[in-house]
């Protein structure tokens, strides 16, 4: 059971976005082989352009993940009536290693928040089987309990979350 002081439950990606979850692998996310990704910390758009090494640090080499990044608040915090927007998408990584390891299903787009501050949520799942994992026919709309449901990938395994806003010019690195 989430504890309120757990950072996915008071940023309410518990809720907004999955259910309660008790992680069982370790995931890292780093943008720029320098930049952590720690849930709620704020990233500048210009920093996150490139996708991220994303490192599954459990399970064995016979197990697979599916990494799911999304944005819930689409196309403003206030009234996210698009929610969500599938910012990338990478299945088959086998455990113990990173996305690189496994199939991109969608190509990275970097986070552009117009309006608001919008949360970017790193979903992990752990796969029943290799090539099991059916792609979504779109980023628009997309909604991560159905696809875990709709591919039986169960609850996460592990997930973490930064917040991004749009840059003035000088905000802009």
């Amino acid at each position: 059971m989430a504890r309120m002081s757990d950072p996915l439950v008071v940023g309410r990606v518990v809720g907004d976005v999955i259910d309660c979850f008790a992680t069982s692998v370790k995931m890292t996310v780093t943008y720029n082989s320098s930049k952590h990704v720690f849930n709620g910390h704020e990233l500048f758009p210009s920093f996150v352009t490139a996708k991220p090494r994303v490192e599954v640090h459990g399970g064995d080499m016979r197990s697979f993940f599916t990494l799911v990044m999304t944005d819930p608040d689409v196309p403003g915090p206030s009234d996210p009536y698009l929610r969500e927007h599938l910012h990338w998408m990478v299945t088959d990584i086998p455990g113990t290693t990173d996305a690189t390891f496994g199939k991109e299903v969608v190509e990275y787009e970097m986070p552009r928040p117009n309006i608001g501050i919008h949360r970017f949520a790193f979903i992990l799942f752990r796969q029943k089987r290799r090539d099991a994992v059916r792609g979504p026919p779109s980023r628009d709309h997309f909604n991560t309990r159905r696809f875990a449901e709709d591919n039986e990938l169960g609850l996460p395994v592990a997930a973490v979350y930064f917040n991004a806003q749009r840059e003035t010019a000088a905000r802009r690195r």
